[in-house]
């Protein structure tokens, strides 16, 4: 569902006036913790990014071209989701690529409550801002092995796709439209 498509959900959290509890997902290159960055600012809370949770064996194994696989991702995610589940209460903003549903329902089992925002965009694009990123250890070659990976939101999933065309404004402007504000 895109964010123009969104029902008025009530929140991650129904009815209780709560701050949501967001996770921002993608493939790298998506705009995860630029956009994340931005929501928690916005918002008023705290965030996390889920690059920092990563085992140092995660990071080489990336930085050396290798994909991670599903063994590698537990204990990060693990780690996600206590993170989460620390913040469920005052809400939160986290950024994780959360690209298989099955990693997904391991975030939400910790915080039933969590709202995914994935940000999605055309794979030449993406490829071109990793090829212009300093600094970071995931590679250009392994964009493809995260497209294969990618699980789209289900319908059953509390969440919405933004696309990310256009400015980094743009893009940050229709995700806080997508995100179920709190009522009281």
């Amino acid at each position: 569902m895109t964010d123009e498509a969104r029902p008025d959900t009530g929140g991650p959290g129904g009815d209780t006036g709560r701050a949501p509890l967001i996770v921002v997902t993608g493939v790298s290159g998506s705009g995860k913790t630029t956009v994340g960055e931005r929501l928690a600012e916005d918002l008023g809370l705290p965030y996390g990014d889920a690059d920092d949770f990563h085992p140092a064996a995660n990071i080489e194994k990336m930085r050396s071209g290798v994909p991670l696989d599903d063994a590698d991702r537990a204990p990060w995610l693990d780690a996600v989701a206590r993170w989460l589940a620390a913040h469920a209460d005052g809400g939160a903003v986290a950024s994780c690529s959360a690209l298989k549903r099955a990693y997904r329902d391991r975030l939400r089992r910790a915080s039933p409550a969590v709202f995914f925002l994935h940000l999605h965009g055309d794979f030449d694009v993406l490829a071109g801002r990793l090829a212009g990123r300093r600094g970071h250890f995931m590679p250009v070659s392994l964009l493809r092995s995260q497209f294969d990976t990618l699980q789209p939101l289900q319908g059953d999933e509390p969440g919405v796709t933004v696309p990310v065309t256009g400015t980094v404004d743009e893009t940050v402007a229709r995700a806080l439209r997508a995100v179920p504000a709190p009522r009281g």
